[in-house]
């Protein structure tokens, strides 16, 4: 039996008073993850464990089964892995945001949706006026880029942009964890490297102010790219790939417009499809994600797609286009791969899941347990007869947490 979890980043909310206290996965039309939950099986999974910030990278991790406490190393590692950065013993890597910046308040974590072209222009010269033999900027997609700082310590306390929407910057700038006045592996300490970091976003400040890139972007109505923001550091993950914990996985893809997806997939030893007209957003090319992933279903015995556009409705805070890229995913994803390998000679298992909430009220991610659910032919379904955060807590599998979710899914063979 081959396998494919279908991920809806962040498509989990709270119920909204003005949906008649509904979630958004209530009040979205989803027959076709209505009809699975209806003809498989559904729970509740904790994805982020206990002392970790609930990011999308601890989240799918999370998913995929892997020990946090042992494997976690922040973001910054695993998109570092997406885009072909090798790091080197002593190398910290961070999740490097270009931001938008008014007065001295954070307006968005992603300038605006700054396209990656523009954001490529600015990160090059961030390079050419920031960088030297110890710190490097990489380019990334859109606003997601990487900073790379050698003998960086990763004792320090980050702050999330997009957890800060319209909260001043100054007081959220990066602080050390810990006292150390010299570091015994040879790095920085931390009061070293928060001091580094502040430095750096603040003369970025200044550099990219009257960059042309902003001049025009400013010209055309659209936010300016006026500041980066580090965050979520780390080192080279020591992450065992998928196969070895599930042996009848040979072979796996990942597909996703998402830097620290692919990451995640790369140490997992799972193949990276690059799809045409994948953004990250609410315009994302679902027709080619779902061309790619029963492509590779056809080769492959385990695909990960991942969709980013339901998280991002959430950080703006818009219910209607939340709901709507929830519709998407249903009806461009999820009911086309569904009627396509439903009529395959070969079983195959469906998962859909969102990785975590994120609430529309509140704009950034939640630890609140999400909904999931299981089908493949011949499985006894439960009483559950609608996907959503309420009637999944009817569903057989009950409440799950750490691997308990992969392994169900799993033993579906």
């Amino acid at each position: 039996m081959k396998h494919i979890i279908i991920l809806g980043d962040g498509m989990a909310d709270w119920k909204v008073p003005e949906l008649g206290d509904r979630t958004l996965l209530q009040a979205a039309h989803t027959p076709y993850m209505d009809e699975l939950a209806r003809l498989g099986r559904n729970g509740r999974l904790i994805t982020v464990a206990p002392g970790f910030h609930p990011g999308s990278e601890v989240a799918n991790m999370s998913v995929l089964g892997y020990d946090l406490p042992k494997v976690y190393e922040g973001r910054g590692p695993l998109e570092a892995a997406s885009i072909g950065i090798e790091l080197q013993p002593g190398d910290m890597a961070m999740r490097c945001n270009i931001i938008c910046i008014e007065g001295d308040h954070i307006k968005n974590h992603s300038a605006g949706h700054i396209t990656t072209a523009e954001a490529d222009e600015l990160v090059r010269y961030l390079d050419e006026q920031l960088g030297n033999d110890h710190i490097h900027f990489y380019t990334g997609v859109q606003y997601r880029h990487l900073l790379v700082i050698k003998g960086g310590n990763k004792q320090i306390d980050c702050t999330p942009p997009h957890d800060v929407p319209l909260k001043p910057f100054r007081p959220l700038l990066v602080k050390p964890l810990a006292d150390e006045t010299e570091s015994s592996d040879g790095r920085m300490t931390p009061q070293q490297t928060a001091d580094l970091i502040n430095d750096l976003i603040l003369r970025s400040q200044e550099l990219l102010r009257n960059h042309p890139v902003n001049l025009r972007r400013m010209a055309e109505g659209k936010d300016p790219a006026n500041s980066i923001w580090p965050w979520s550091p780390g080192y080279r993950p020591q992450m065992k790939p998928f196969s070895d914990r599930f042996p009848q996985v040979e072979r796996g893809a990942v597909i996703s417009a998402v830097d620290l997806i692919n990451g995640i997939g790369y140490y997992a030893g799972l193949r990276r499809i690059a799809v045409e007209g994948a953004t990250g957003l609410y315009d994302t090319n679902y027709e080619n994600k779902v061309a790619a992933a029963l492509d590779a279903l056809r080769t492959d015995d385990f695909v990960y797609l991942h969709v980013e556009a339901s998280d991002e409705a959430g950080h703006e805070g818009n219910i209607d286009l939340k709901i709507r890229t929830i519709e998407n995913l249903d009806h461009r994803a999820v009911g086309p791969i569904y009627e396509a390998v439903k009529q395959w000679k070969e079983p195959v298992a469906i998962a859909v899941l969102p990785d975590h909430p994120t609430p529309c009220a509140l704009r950034t991610h939640t630890a609140d347990p999400v909904p999931f659910l299981i089908w493949h032919p011949g499985i006894i379904p439960d009483e559950v007869q609608t996907f959503d955060e309420v009637a999944a807590c009817n569903g057989s599998y009950g409440l799950l947490k750490e691997d308990q979710f992969i392994e169900a899914f799993f033993e579906t063979e």
